[in-house]
């Protein structure tokens, strides 16, 4: 019972995290390029700043709403490989390192995304368009591209927490093995 218990809290907290990432990754971002929103981001989504408060509020709401689905997907991978580990207490520490080793992979991710944008796509269009109104062209393209990273940071950090869930289940499998048959 525990254990369901604790698959259910990945499955609500997962994307709840997720979302909080996302408002404040998207913080950042407005900080970096204002644009990325004004000109982008708020079509995109059909939002008015004004409807929320300004533009800190949206852009918070924005990021929230494009990454929760992002942890709802990441907390069914993780929930239900948890329950594979033998006791709720190593499932619960499995769902933390796996939580921790996702998002941050996704930050680093973000991190060198915005470094590529700064430093290698300044001049190369990359099939983006960008709208011809944009002032900032190389600030908007470096938040695109920590965007874009962000996301693939979330799936590979889902991977490799993935691996090492598994590899330390099995890992303590055989130590429990090699203690019975000693």
């Amino acid at each position: 019972m525990k254990k369901f218990a604790l698959l259910i809290l990945a499955l609500l907290a997962m994307p709840l995290i997720a979302g909080l990432y996302g408002a404040l990754h998207d913080q950042v971002s407005f900080t970096i390029s204002p644009e990325y929103f004004t000109r982008f981001k708020y079509d995109q989504f059909g939002f008015d700043p004004r409807w929320f408060g300004g533009d800190r509020p949206t852009v918070a709401l924005i990021g929230f709403l494009a990454t929760w689905w992002v942890g709802a997907l990441i907390g069914l991978f993780l929930g239900f490989t948890a329950l594979l580990q033998p006791n709720a207490e190593a499932m619960k520490r499995a769902l933390i390192r796996a939580a921790v080793i996702t998002f941050g992979i996704a930050i680093l991710c973000a991190i060198i995304g915005l470094v590529n944008g700064w430093w290698f796509m300044q001049d190369i269009p990359y099939g983006w368009v960008i709208p011809d109104d944009v002032e900032d062209r190389a600030a908007f393209r470096s938040v695109g591209s920590m965007h874009n990273f962000s996301y693939g940071g979330g799936v590979a950090g889902l991977i490799i927490a993935l691996i090492d869930m598994e590899w330390r289940r099995n890992k303590s499998k055989l130590s429990l093995r090699r203690k019975g048959s000693a």
